[in-house]
Formats: structure tokens, C-alpha cells, sequence
């Protein structure tokens, strides 16, 4: 975890964990297309479970301070019969460890989880999740993963949700189950979540009009095929106070965030920006909703999830 710092990020977020360990799904679980600069997985969140990550963070946490945020992406096990519960298990888990913690409704390869992307299901989730928060004595920001393939009625529902329940911000977005013309057949076949180029302008698609069905009022993490600093600033544009990348690290290697740094700050000093937290939503923001015109509040800063 540490190390990913070194490399030029900000901020990392580690995860998925559900509360028991699990394997994932079978292999073949991945593959990568790079002629369309893309990754399609269906991994099913493997990993060794809460108390292996808890020791983890623990002795990360007894040295010298992460230079940056560390948030912590929390599942349910494909098996559970009671959903809310393993949310509620991994807050409580890992509340006092974690800068941050994003709650994961919107991964494809958990069967059903992405219907706790309903609105009254998602409320009733989230309640939970910051119930288990409150009484874990430790307050990190909460933020919620979407899925781009939402339809319009039910991002709407989900932004309600999100203004109305108390939580910190939205991360959009997770992998489509889309699959644009171009890709290869057996790419096209191949079934799971598609991330990488492909994804850069519906993901950004997605988080434009949440930025506008918000109305500025949460601060946005923007994620879905960012390979540049045209990338990310775009995203920044459509609403994003954070950026995400993981594709890109494939086909880019590990230079790619100290790049995007360079490019990044080339652009805001070329459009007069002297911080992002300017350029957020500039994109978006006046634009009309449902007949009226969104009231974005003063844009987000990355410090709304500063470190501990």
C-alpha cells in the first residue's frame, strides 16, 4: 500500500474486502484487450477477508504516517444472507483505520448486488452503514460506488438518496457491462465488468449528470478510463473532485501517475486555473435540471477527504 504512494498518487484506495475471506469467481476471471486500451474481469471480490486487511492496516498504521489518504472499498460475500450486515461488519471493522471508506453496490460480478442500487433498498443500506459508523467512535468520510449503466430514473433515485442520507460523496464509476462495437468477438463474449478506454466517455457521461442532479452539494470521485491528463482533467470538468485510475497502470505502467501530474497541471495553468478545485463541474454546472437550474454549491476540494 505504501509503495503505490511512491509512485505519485495522492491518495489509494485498497479493496474490494468483504467481511469472509473468498476465492473469486472461476478462472478465467480476466483479460485484457489492448487494442481497445481495456480490461474486462469478473474477479467476485477475492480476497482474504476483513481480519487479514485489519492486521495489515494495523501495522501500516504503527509507522511512519501514509503521506496521503488511505481509503478502504467494502463488499458483501457473494454467500451472505443478510447484505446490510457485512456492510455493517467491515465499518466497524475498519472505521478507526481508514481515512475513508467506499461502500461497493455496483460491481457485475456479485450476482444481485448491484439491485442495492434502489432507491429505498440504497437508503435503507446506507442508514445501516452510518449507523455502524456511529458507533464505531470513528467518522471517515462514506462515500458510494455507482454503476455507469444506470438508466436516468434510477441515478436520480440514487443522487436523492445520496443528498438526503448523510454521506460524504459518490464514486462514479465502477466497470459497464456494456460492450461498444469495435471490440474483438471473443472480447464481446467474454463475460464481466468492461474497464479501460472504452469506458472514459460513458463513465464521464454519468458523472456530468450527477454533478448536475446533485447540484454540487457531494463531492464526486471520477474514475473510468483515465489513461492521461486530458482524461483526468475532463473528469474534473464533468464534476470530479478525486480521480481513480486502475486500467491504465496496465498499459501505461507505473510512470502513468507522475505523467498525468505533469499533464494535469499544464492544462489548468493553460485555462487559468490556479487550483482544481476551480476547474470542478465547470462543465456541468448552470445546466438545466428537471426544468430548473442546478444550484452548485462552491466546489469540492480533495481536502474533504483528507487524511486522518
Amino acid at each position: 500500500m505504501a509503495g503505490l504512494f511512491r509512485l505519485g498518487f495522492d491518495f489509494v484506495e485498497v479493496g474490494t474486502v468483504t467481511p469472509r475471506p473468498q476465492p473469486g469467481n472461476p478462472r478465467p476471471r480476466l483479460i485484457r484487450v489492448p487494442a481497445a486500451g481495456a480490461v474486462i474481469n469478473r474477479m467476485g471480490f477475492n480476497n482474504a477477508g476483513l481480519d487479514v486487511l485489519v492486521a495489515r492496516l494495523e501495522r501500516l498504521r504503527a509507522g511512519p504516517a501514509p503521506p496521503g489518504p488511505l481509503g478502504v472499498n467494502l463488499g458483501c460475500n457473494k454467500d451472505t444472507a443478510d447484505p446490510p450486515a457485512d456492510y455493517r461488519a467491515g465499518v466497524a471493522a475498519v472505521a478507526g483505520l481508514a481515512d475513508y471508506l467506499t461502500i461497493n453496490v455496483s460491481s457485475p460480478n456479485t450476482p444481485g448486488l448491484r439491485g442495492w442500487q434502489e432507491g429505498p433498498r440504497l437508503a435503507a443500506l446506507l442508514g445501516a452503514v452510518l449507523e455502524a459508523r456511529e458507533r464505531a467512535g470513528a467518522r471517515p468520510p462514506v462515500l458510494v460506488k455507482i454503476a455507469p449503466d444506470l438508466g436516468e430514473d434510477a441515478l436520480a433515485a440514487v443522487c436523492a438518496v445520496a443528498t438526503e442520507s448523510g454521506i460524504d460523496g459518490l464514486v462514479v464509476s465502477n466497470t459497464t457491462l456494456d460492450r461498444p462495437a469495435g471490440l474483438p468477438a471473443d472480447a464481446r463474449a467474454f463475460a464481466g465488468g468492461l474497464s479501460g478506454r472504452p469506458l472514459m466517455a460513458p463513465s464521464t457521461r454519468v458523472l456530468a449528470r450527477t454533478r448536475a442532479l446533485t447540484g454540487g452539494r457531494l463531492p464526486l470521485v471520477g474514475v473510468g478510463g483515465i489513461a492521461s491528463g486530458a482524461d483526468a482533467y475532463a473528469k474534473i470538468r464533468a464534476g470530479a473532485s478525486l480521480v481513480q485510475l486502475y486500467t491504465a497502470l496496465v498499459f501505461e505502467g507505473p510512470g502513468i501517475a507522475r505523467a498525468i501530474r505533469r499533464d494535469l497541471a499544464a492544462r489548468l495553468a493553460a485555462d487559468g486555473f490556479a487550483t482544481v478545485g476551480e476547474a470542478v463541474g465547470v462543465d456541468v454546472d448552470g445546466v438545466p435540471v428537471d426544468g430548473a437550474v442546478a444550484a452548485a454549491g462552491d466546489p469540492a476540494e480533495s481536502t474533504a477527504f483528507s487524511g486522518r
